[in-house]
């Protein structure tokens, strides 16, 4: 049997590049399309993998942009063919008050995090549901479950990606398609440096990466729907 073909957005840094270095150091010879926009980071994360026993390739690509994502498809179906795993992990924080957020800043969290899940998944769901089933992840947030102040945007964003989940789980009962919502709290990425928040305070995002892999390993009789993960240390 072939190696499955993992697709991870946001895999140039942080948790994206985590969950890639997990699978492949689990999954020896699992082949693996990383997705992001900055080319020089994913040939860094895709050249690891490879070193861990994976067949990776980085594809340069802006989730957020409905053509790009159409051509994303296309890419990696001739390179790797059908997609068996997707994790909509790309995304993006900047916090602001609400009444200091702009349109602007409002819409570029929307399409860093709701828009680009709906994108891509509408891209390779339906070969998975053609095939007979699949696996879909998206990442949610705490912030997709209870309200955080200076996280108006975030929070509306990371809202959305709870339901666009739950909407296509219901949806897609008994196809063989299993789509399970990632809700983590603090993790150390490098979007924290800088911050002031001390790392022990935060998991470490390998932690996270785990996560995901134990759940796509469990039989296929089963469905983790959705999956919440805090720090010891409680909310930064």
């Amino acid at each position: 049997m072939s190696k499955p073909v993992v697709l991870i957005t946001g895999a140039s840094q942080g948790i994206g590049a985590a969950i890639a270095r997990v699978f492949a150091r689990e999954l020896r010879g699992v082949r693996l399309a990383l997705v992001a926009r900055n080319e020089k980071k994913l040939r860094a994360v895709a050249q690891a993998c490879t070193k861990l026993g994976a067949k990776a390739e980085g594809f340069v690509c802006d989730v957020a942009e409905e053509a790009a994502v159409a051509s994303l498809a296309g890419n990696v179906n001739a390179r790797f063919g059908a997609v068996d795993v997707l994790i909509n992990n790309a995304g993006a924080f900047v916090p602001a008050p609400f009444l200091e957020t702009d349109v602007a800043a409002f819409d570029a969290m929307i399409d860093a995090n709701l828009r680009s899940a709906f994108l891509v998944s509408r891209a390779f769901v339906p070969g998975m549901i053609a095939r007979g089933g699949g696996d879909v992840f998206f990442m949610s947030s705490i912030a997709g479950l209870r309200a955080y102040p200076r996280s108006a945007a975030y929070c509306a964003a990371k809202f959305g990606v709870t339901g666009l989940a739950q909407v296509l789980r219901a949806e897609t009962t008994g196809t063989g398609l299993r789509v399970c919502c990632v809700h983590p709290g603090a993790t150390w990425t490098p979007s924290w440096d800088g911050s002031g928040v001390a790392e022990e305070r935060t998991m470490p995002a390998d932690d996270i990466a785990r996560a995901f892999f134990a759940v796509y390993r469990m039989s296929r009789r089963t469905v983790v729907e959705e999956i919440v993960l805090r720090p010891l240390a409680g909310d930064v």
